[in-house]
């Protein structure tokens, strides 16, 4: 049989997902494990196969399947996130300075210095936390080069206000999309704007292979040259078109990312609905001020985050420390800020004031969020924060 013959003659679980009631602790994420046997196949064909990497059967597989799930015109699997970043930058021959996001896991800007170029940190939005594209437009130079902004938690950035930034300045734009897996704005895939995008499927996000992620592209031909540039720089088996990494998604990483997505649509409702018991919960709380959509924007809740303002009892670190004492592992997603990070405070940007993005990194608390997390869990979370 075929690898699609095989996968094809696996019948469905039902239920789809099977919730974890109760666990101790609660992590702030987890990923969610498929059965087992139904993997199996997977690795069968595989070990039949004994083709573990080098673009194999449901790597190929897989990079169609999630063109099509998500709506994007070229993916290119990648060995990580942080690794697709440096390949989107290198791909687009980015140097000089960025203008970038100081409220992000460091990854961000650790790729713009791994490709030789200066992070640029510029304050962020009060509503979404994503880069303000005034303060974008206020930091150009002529050492400009790119904007590089971050989708954070999920929620998208004011792309249209960006890209017209960007084109009045003939800038690159790189959107850091880790968290935006599935995410929609006015019906489309966030995924498509900018000159790439790049994905983490790492095992805290909505979607894994374990550890991986990917590039969209625009057109065939840029996908071409994302694909030279995860496998060393060569252009078929002997021409080396230039010095590039081993960036590749392997065959076990790849049949673990199709049998996610048999999940995916399951994942984000059960998802969705965690969020909105937490909304529900928290409308009234003093202090307590959850993010919401913005616009005609379909979400994938791959976190849940609030803002712990001055009319709640104690801090966000104080709050944070409480639940954790109780086995809930909140977490102050993104604080310290990357530009107060050792190796990035001495910037001149990061001596800036920053005053929205140095507020809400004082404030922000992530709340456990996952498809395992049962209602009772949430409920006891809420409980906390209402008894703090």
């Amino acid at each position: 049989m075929t690898p699609r013959e095989l996968l094809a003659a696996i019948p469905p679980v039902s239920p789809p997902l099977t919730l974890v009631q109760e666990q101790w602790p609660t992590p702030v994420t987890q990923p969610f494990m498929p059965p087992l046997a139904e993997y199996m196949p997977y690795l069968q064909t595989i070990w039949a196969n004994r083709w573990l990497t080098n673009s194999g059967p449901f790597h190929q597989e897989l990079e169609r399947a999630l063109e099509q799930h998500l709506g994007v015109p070229h993916l290119s699997l990648i060995s990580n996130g942080t690794t697709a970043l440096w390949i989107a930058l290198q791909a687009l021959r980015i140097g000089g300075e960025v203008i970038t996001t100081p409220f992000s896991f460091v990854a961000t800007a650790h790729a713009l210095r791994l490709v030789g170029a200066t992070p640029v940190f510029v304050d962020i939005d009060e509503a979404d936390c994503n880069l303000s594209p005034q303060g974008i437009e206020a930091a150009i130079t002529e050492r400009t080069t790119a904007i590089l902004p971050v989708h954070c938690f999920g929620h998208p950035c004011d792309v249209k206000a960006i890209g017209e930034v960007a084109d009045i300045h003939d800038l690159k734009v790189i959107y850091d999309a880790a968290h935006a897996f599935g995410v929609q704005a006015d019906g489309s895939s966030i995924l498509c704007h900018g000159d790439l995008s790049t994905v983490s499927f790492h095992a805290t996000k909505v979607f894994s292979t374990i550890e991986g992620g990917a590039i969209i592209s625009p057109d065939a031909r840029t996908k071409a040259k994302i694909d030279r540039l995860r496998n060393f720089g060569f252009v078929g088996d002997m021409t080396l078109a230039g010095a590039s990494i081993n960036g590749k998604l392997n065959e076990l990483q790849a049949a673990f990312g199709l049998l996610q997505l048999r999940y995916i649509d399951d994942i984000i409702a059960r998802r969705a609905a965690i969020s909105a018991r937490y909304h529900s919960a928290l409308a009234e709380m003093a202090g307590i001020m959850p993010f919401h959509a913005i616009g005609a924007t379909t979400l994938n809740h791959a976190y849940f985050p609030v803002r712990v303002t001055e009319e709640y009892a104690v801090s966000s670190d104080t709050l944070c420390r409480e639940l954790q004492s109780v086995g809930i592992m909140a977490r102050r997603y993104f604080h310290p800020l990357i530009c107060d990070m050792p190796g990035y405070r001495d910037l001149p940007s990061a001596r800036q004031a920053l005053p929205v993005a140095r507020r809400i990194a004082r404030q922000i608390l992530c709340l456990p969020i996952h498809a395992n997390l049962s209602d009772e869990q949430v409920d006891r979370a809420v409980g906390i924060l209402a008894r703090a």
